[in-house]
């Protein structure tokens, strides 16, 4: 099986071909605000590299989510028109599930993003992938204090500037092959049932529900 993966929930565009199990092209790059303008045309250098065309993939694997509002509208855009207009199968994971997917030699693993105001978005996970806690947006000293109930060697994986005293921080590198291996036989969807997932609401709608109560 040939699959697509997609990831524009950060500043970084990670995507990858993966073919039988086995990366035959990638690309892992920070783009900060090019995202928008800078995604179509690496992917397709990624299908140049891979000597593939896009209807050579069967199946598409998108992220929607949590992280930037604008970066997940993008790759979700992207691999819903990508499977529509070639009658591709797609399926979605989130974010936090794929940054768990990066980290070995830990009973749990804490993917986290920073959601600003002393929350952040997280998830635990074991080694195994299976989570332990349900994708959240939460405070992050309320998951320190989850963090510390946990029987076994924890660490926190982020490609955000966090840091903490009590537990080890590793920088976000896509493991796309385990990634591939763990979720492309996730539940198929209709390509216009995808849809992003963004655990809060944007800053403009609490702003306008905020004054909507007053």
């Amino acid at each position: 099986m040939t699959v697509f993966y997609l990831d524009t929930s950060s500043s970084y565009l990670y995507s990858a071909i993966v073919q039988n199990d086995k990366v035959i092209a990638s690309i892992s790059k920070k783009m900060d605000k090019d995202l928008s303008k800078m995604t179509l045309p690496a992917i397709a250098e990624l299908f140049e590299e891979a000597h593939l065309t896009p209807n050579e993939v069967d199946k598409i694997l998108v992220v929607n989510g949590p992280g930037s509002f604008t970066g997940v509208r993008i790759g979700v855009t992207i691999a819903k028109v990508y499977a529509w207009s070639l009658s591709k199968k797609i399926s979605v994971l989130s974010s936090l599930e794929a940054m768990a997917s990066s980290i070995d030699h830990y009973d749990y693993i804490v993917p986290m993003i920073d959601a600003r105001r002393g929350y952040v978005f997280a998830g635990i996970y074991d080694q195994n992938g299976t989570a332990v806690m349900n994708n959240q947006y939460i405070l992050k000293t309320t998951l320190e204090v989850a963090m510390e109930q946990l029987p076994g060697k924890v660490c926190i994986v982020t490609n955000d500037t966090i840091s903490n005293d009590k537990f080890p921080v590793y920088p976000y590198r896509p493991n796309y092959e385990r990634i591939i291996t763990r979720y492309e036989n996730l539940e198929e969807i209709h390509p216009h049932l995808v849809s992003p997932e963004y655990l809060k609401r944007t800053e403009a709608e609490e702003n306008r529900l905020k004054n909507k109560d007053e």
